[in-house]
């Protein structure tokens, strides 16, 4: 019997993917559930799973082809299938595998020094693939390069006033072009803007996260962060809601997910933070960790990037300041913090170096006014410069 395996709904609004690679071949035996390709979305790369045991007859796409959801990725059938479709049979395993044996067998042999070929499976090269313009066809850094660039469709080309790279709108950076105007017609996006004192926050972080990183916990700012939006959350409730427009209604989520911005090399991902508020300090610290890895790796667990009902960004890691960031739709607000640097401050009529942290939150102009958030805000910066009731979760 034979089986289209088309490429299936993965939800969160996805419509098409990219092929990554394939990681199987016409001809192949497959059991159900084993994975097929990795395809890559606007959220994630994922493993397309097979729908049945069978044998592979044909593979319909290419690396690097863009896919609909519910065009026919690959052909499935059964042995009598495979035989009819031009494959023949040998000691019951498909002859295909041993021709490739004599193939390899005769490949011409790759000259590249051990970086090379070290730069190339780091790159994801199948350095056999690269022709080499060194001495002798040596492969070189040079060439992996142009290789890579062809891979992803990078084009070198020229306009009227000298030399340009085209490079490919897909993936995540193809979602976040297509998705943000979206967002900035839809919602009414203010930002308000403040700075909190962690002077003495910083005095414990440092002390417990060198307890901490003998258990192989790294400690930073976020965790704090988020137990203390969480709390502002749940006096201003406005924050952690939706706009339902066909309804008129506002949806107050009693549940608090918490996105975190992770910067990758294609771009802003947001995993979240499932039940946030039922985690402790430590259990949140290892938890970004562990999301922000399979982001940038992406490898993460696309249920891992759903739900969201409030997002925290960084931009401190990367010398920002203030922000304007844009809300994470249908979310009604997001917080930016920003580099922490020391300042002149005055407390009590003298003048003190202390740790100041800038504060950005931008939010829906529908669902709150400016009063509002001002007052979020002032909890946040009230939690963070009094962590007492934070330092009960390092125990």
């Amino acid at each position: 019997m034979i089986t289209e395996f088309k490429f299936p709904d993965v939800g969160e609004g996805i419509t098409d993917g990219y092929l990554v690679r394939w990681l199987v071949k016409a001809g192949d035996k497959i059991k159900e559930d084993q994975a097929l390709a990795e395809i890559e979305t606007a959220k994630a790369v994922i493993d397309l799973p097979s729908p049945r045991d069978g044998f592979v007859i044909k593979l319909h796409y290419n690396e690097n082809d863009e896919i609909k959801v519910g065009e026919a990725l690959v052909t499935i059938g059964d042995e009598e299938d495979l035989i009819e479709n031009g494959a023949r049979k040998d000691a019951g395993t498909v002859v295909g595998e041993l021709e490739e044996a004599d193939e390899k067998r005769t490949q011409p042999k790759v000259l590249a020094t051990p970086a090379v070929r070290r730069i190339a499976k780091n790159m994801g090269i199948e350095i056999s693939e690269v022709k080499g313009t060194g001495s002798h066809g040596k492969i070189t850094e040079d060439d992996l390069k142009k290789h890579g660039d062809v891979k992803s469709g990078v084009k070198q080309d020229r306009d009227n006033f000298g030399a340009i790279i085209r490079s490919p709108l897909k993936g995540v950076r193809r979602s976040i072009a297509k998705n943000l105007p979206v967002y900035q017609n839809t919602a009414a996006h203010v930002t308000h803007m403040d700075e909190v004192d962690i002077s003495d926050l910083s005095i414990i972080k440092e002390k417990e996260e060198k307890a901490l990183e003998e258990k192989g916990v790294k400690l930073t700012y976020l965790p704090f962060v988020i137990k203390a939006a969480i709390i502002a959350l749940k006096e201003h409730p406005f924050l952690n809601s939706t706009l339902d427009d066909e309804k008129s209604e506002i949806i107050l989520k009693k549940y608090y997910n918490i996105g975190i911005g992770v910067d990758t090399k294609d771009g802003l991902i947001v995993p979240v933070i499932k039940e946030a508020d039922k985690k402790n300090i430590i259990h949140l610290a290892e938890e970004v960790k562990k999301l922000a890895e399979s982001a940038r790796s992406r490898t993460i667990d696309i249920n891992d990037l759903k739900g969201g009902t409030f997002t925290i960004t960084n931009i401190g890691a990367y010398g920002g300041i203030f922000a304007t960031p844009i809300v994470n739709y249908p979310e009604a607000a997001i917080l930016a913090t920003g580099r922490i640097q020391e300042k002149p401050v005055v407390i009590n009529s003298e003048i003190k170096i202390r740790r100041i942290m800038p504060l950005s939150l931008t939010y829906d102009h529908r669902i709150m006014d400016g009063g509002m958030a001002a007052r979020f805000t002032n909890s946040i910066v009230k939690h963070l410069e009094d962590p007492g009731l934070l330092l009960l979760e390092l125990q």
